[in-house]
């Protein structure tokens, strides 16, 4: 296409046609070397989108006439305009230059335009390339996916510029490294839980900064129990069972003792649920409450159980905890940092000095 828009009214036509005749030459016909030098046109011009272009032409005082064209359109003879575009103005027209201005450049813009001069009754003819560059573009991608461990996707983005961008896809992972695609499409077959998270599509082409879109992907699996552990608690003692499951989506709990299953509001034992974890806590363990208890986790794609005990512990006795304070007192420190004399005698004294107390706490106990 390129700048256009010449009145298309007989007289302007035929003064169109006396132009061309006038000059003998068809537009567009490039200046040979044997050529005189001028005119002569730019090389050529590159522009982004939206900015202005000017096209100049260097001219001498031999020449009696000058023209500007794009295609078969003139768009200036002289200080006349002839194209309707009000994008397109004359910049100089003097006896050493003659250019233009296009403005707000655009992509229909880019093409050959050509400056047409008449010189001791030779005319001659140059041009000048326009090239019309464009920023990057995503014009389409795909959506937001959820697909279940194992399957296949294809992910799709689609972008636009002049040159052509570069389409790059990157998983967006603490784990992943470097690029997963550099093509329009990202193809994964037997997709795993670690291939969820974002896909990032980037189209560059260094017009402008990179255009960035991203997909979510969520891997759906069943849930895998990764902690539960068994526990021992003294009677009359607050318990707590946990279990930790990792599930997409999340696992849903529930509790058994035996076959009983055990909810929440129940006296004495409180069921408490997130999206990662369960926990069955006891206020005040009694004898029926030791024993086994069962953590079922289960989503929409399967359940996994694990068995926990509750277990009796013996509550430390007083002359339990008096014979773990003299162990403690007569041991002595051997952790980082401890400094220890090489005197035999002084330790056994500051050893017997630290007993002391605790031998007169203990009888007094025992009365």
């Amino acid at each position: 296409m390129g700048v256009g828009g010449c009145l298309v009214v007989p007289w302007r036509c035929l003064v169109v046609l006396c132009l061309r005749l006038l000059f003998l030459v068809p537009a567009g016909v490039p200046v040979r070397s044997g050529d005189a030098t001028f005119p002569k046109a730019m090389d050529n011009v590159t522009v982004r989108q939206g900015e202005s272009a000017t096209l100049r032409c260097s001219v001498d005082n031999r020449v009696t006439r000058v023209a500007w064209l794009n295609r078969s359109s003139i768009l200036y003879a002289g200080n006349d305009k002839w194209c309707l575009d009000p994008r397109v103005v004359l910049m100089s027209n003097t006896k050493t230059e003659y250019s233009i201005q296009i403005r707000d450049v655009d992509v229909y813009d880019e093409g050959p335009y050509t400056c047409s001069v008449q010189t001791d009754n030779h005319p001659k003819t140059s041009r000048v390339h326009l090239i019309v560059q464009v920023s990057p573009k995503i014009v389409e991608i795909s959506s937001d996916i959820s697909i279940n461990e194992g399957g296949n996707i294809s992910l799709t983005c689609i972008a636009t510029g002049r040159p052509d961008p570069t389409i790059t896809w990157r998983h967006i992972s603490p784990k992943a490294v470097g690029f997963v695609s550099e093509d329009e499409y990202l193809e994964i077959t037997g997709i795993t839980r670690e291939q969820s998270g974002e896909y990032e599509c980037s189209a560059s082409n260094d017009v402008a900064a990179p255009v960035v879109r991203r997909v979510k992907v969520t891997v759906n699996y069943p849930p895998y129990i990764s902690d539960a552990k068994s526990t021992g608690v003294p009677v009359g003692q607050k318990g707590i069972l946990q279990c930790e499951a990792s599930a997409v989506p999340a696992a849903e709990f529930q509790w058994y003792k035996d076959d009983k299953r055990l909810v929440e509001g129940q006296k004495g034992v409180k069921v408490e649920s997130k999206a990662f974890f369960s926990r069955l806590t006891f206020f005040n363990v009694s004898e029926q409450d030791y024993g086994n208890y069962t953590c079922v986790a289960s989503n929409k794609l399967g359940n996994t159980n694990v068995s926990i005990i509750l277990y009796e512990i013996s509550e430390p006795t007083s002359s339990t905890l008096f014979q773990e304070e003299t162990t403690t007192a007569l041991t002595p420190w051997k952790g980082p940092g401890a400094v220890h004399d090489g005197n035999n005698g002084t330790s056994r004294r500051a050893g017997c000095i630290g007993l002391l107390p605790l031998l007169l706490l203990h009888l007094l106990l025992k009365f």
